[in-house]
């Protein structure tokens, strides 16, 4: 099971470092470490490239959550489903194949969160689209967001290890998100649509 365990968690990690971002954009001829905002992720693919690219890139980053929070649910449960998440989200954010630059986490967080916690993660997609929509800042929406997590598997009662791994992916997109914190508070911010 130990064999198991390290096998799970090292596929996860694989799968949260394949670049979606880069594949997308590459295909357009753009690198997206280097256009926009400089972040290989979603927003950034949609401002650089456009909508169809956008999409795909957020479909396939959430899918790297979900993939490996399922392959841990099935080899061995909550708890191997938990680690296998936050395994997918550190590939993707701190990617060894890329000297660990990454995207900020957020999709590839959602995939895992919607296995583990549906009710948790329906609830924290509706209130992201609804401070995406009212604020016109993807990051702020990001950024709220991240804090209502673990605050919602709190208040839906589920384990210290549930709410722990929440914590953790909770305070790592806070911390991806420090520069977008010091716009925010400049209000140099960009809107949705025009750069991050």
């Amino acid at each position: 099971m130990v064999f198991l365990w390290v096998f799970a968690i090292f596929l996860s990690y694989f799968l949260g470092s394949l670049p979606s971002a880069h594949l997308a954009s590459n295909r357009k001829g753009f690198d997206p470490t280097r256009s926009g905002s400089g972040n290989p992720g979603a927003t950034n693919v949609l401002r650089v490239v456009g909508l169809r690219a956008g999409v795909l890139v957020l479909i396939a980053d959430f899918s790297k959550g979900s993939i490996a929070a399922v392959i841990g649910l099935l080899i061995d449960g909550t708890s191997l489903g938990l680690a296998c998440w936050l395994a997918s989200v550190l590939g993707h954010v701190f990617p060894i194949t890329r000297k660990f630059r990454g995207g900020k986490g957020v999709a590839t967080g959602a995939g895992g969160c919607w296995v583990l916690f549906p009710l948790v993660g329906g609830v924290c997609t509706l209130g992201f689209l609804l401070i995406a929509k009212i604020s016109k800042k993807v990051s702020m929406a990001s950024i709220l967001t991240a804090v209502f997590m673990p605050l919602s598997v709190l208040l839906f009662g589920f384990e210290l290890k549930e709410l722990l791994a929440a914590v953790f992916l909770s305070v790592l997109i806070l911390i991806r998100h420090r520069e977008n914190f010091k716009r925010l508070l400049s209000r140099s911010e960009h809107s949705l649509g025009i750069g991050e």
